[in-house]
């Protein structure tokens, strides 16, 4: 779950791009829940998830923990900084652009330095 103010902050951020505050509206609507908002916003691009909610939102994340933990974007990560690699992803079509901000979301809520963890130098 993610804090709603947070949310209502993002989308003063994002007001300019319409995709972003599409999916800051439904990640409101679904009351912060990010599994729920990115079930619906996948099933809204034409994705059909098969397994339960968190999972689902997981397996994305971890698809895109490589470009979520490079050094230029980390940093930024952990400061709730997310324009930057927002813009990344919609410019490499990581994954869809509704989709960004949730995954997005969950990295920041689950620790971005355990998120990147397994990418981690020994």
């Amino acid at each position: 779950m993610i804090d709603l103010q947070i949310v209502a902050e993002l989308q003063i951020v994002f007001a300019d791009i319409p995709d972003a505050l599409f999916s800051l509206e439904t990640i409101a609507d679904c009351e912060g829940d990010l599994e729920d908002a990115a079930m619906t916003l996948a099933i809204r691009v034409g994705q059909q998830p098969d397994i339960t909610n968190s999972e689902w939102l997981d397996g994305l994340a971890k698809k895109c923990r490589v470009a979520i933990c490079r050094s230029e974007f980390r940093n930024d990560m952990v400061d709730g900084n997310f324009v930057p690699l927002f813009e990344h992803f919609v410019n490499t079509k990581v994954c869809p652009k509704l989709l960004i901000l949730p995954v997005l979301l969950y990295a920041h809520e689950c620790g971005i330095n355990r998120f990147c963890q397994p990418l981690d130098p020994l």
